[in-house]
């Protein structure tokens, strides 16, 4: 019990999805882990369809940020006012993490970057440097950016860089 208790946990509810997400997450994330599940017992709240052995949470870590996954009953759901962003370096670390998150996932949410995975958690797969782009003192390129951000769902990274450049 001498393990540091990160400050900021992310918590993500789910029906009773949390190990087979947790699972799903950290294999596709590098530095990624498994840590602590704890088991509902017979002394919990009245969830319909919880029964005692019934994951509760699971505790993961993705490049070093920690999760706790809930099975906390339908009674939530996941909606894009939150996201994660998920900062690549290359295009091919995008297709990759693209491709791996979206699988399953809700195609209509699929816009400038953004995408739901099977679970219903949504996800921003951007160029590390699209701040830097979308912040330039130059009006004229962060506005050119930001148009051809908008027409696409996977995010090109050799188009954004080309429309940054003039």
């Amino acid at each position: 019990m001498n393990k540091k208790i990160t400050k900021i946990t992310t918590n993500l509810w789910f029906t009773a999805e949390a190990e087979e997400a947790a699972n799903h997450y950290t294999l596709i994330f590098k530095n990624s882990s498994i840590g602590k599940v704890t088991r509902y017992g017979k002394e919990r709240h009245p969830i319909d369809g919880i029964s005692e052995g019934t994951v509760m949470t699971v505790q993961f870590t993705l490049e070093g940020q920690e999760f706790v996954a809930l099975n906390g009953g339908p009674q939530f759901k996941f909606t894009e006012a939150i996201s994660f962003i998920v900062n690549c370096e290359s295009q091919e670390e995008i297709d990759y993490f693209w491709e791996k998150l979206s699988e399953g996932g809700d195609e209509k949410a699929q816009v400038c970057g953004w995408l739901k995975d099977k679970f219903g958690v949504s996800w921003q797969i951007v160029p590390a440097t699209l701040p830097e782009m979308l912040t330039d003192p130059d009006l004229h390129k962060s506005e050119r950016v930001m148009k051809a951000l908008l027409q696409m769902k996977k995010i090109n990274m050799d188009e954004l860089n080309e429309v940054y450049q003039g």
